[in-house]
């Protein structure tokens, strides 16, 4: 089974998220913000790591950077998730390591083909 972590600090997002996965079948574990995030990446092996851009502690991009320094977790494709659409936040994304990008609103469909094309 696919493993997941959905790394967003609001409540609500967080377990929309988690359900909408379940229901497709990935296995799913969630961190609150970046930091959080950071501590779980090496305590499994995740397949994908789905994260907010804006986050307290750490921010997306933050932890992105350094997951993406750590051997244990430098692989794991990293998708951003974000209601800012900036040619720049996405440039910015791409540049620490991003496999992809999402823009907050989205639809669960939209969600599970981003991680599907990402993981094939």
């Amino acid at each position: 089974m696919t493993k997941i972590l959905i790394a967003e600090d609001e409540n609500d997002i967080r377990e929309l998220i988690k359900l909408t996965l379940q229901f497709n079948g990935f296995d799913v574990t969630t961190a609150y913000d970046g930091q959080n995030a950071v501590e779980l990446a090496g305590t499994a092996d995740f397949d994908l790591i789905m994260m907010d851009v804006r986050m307290p502690r750490l921010t997306g991009y933050e932890a992105c950077e350094v997951l993406k320094a750590d051997p244990k977790t430098k692989d794991i494709p990293i998708i951003f998730l974000s209601a800012k659409g900036q040619e720049s936040e996405i440039a910015i994304g791409k540049e620490v390591g991003a496999a992809g990008y999402l823009l907050k609103p989205f639809a669960p469909d939209q969600l599970v083909k981003k991680i599907r094309e990402i993981l094939a």
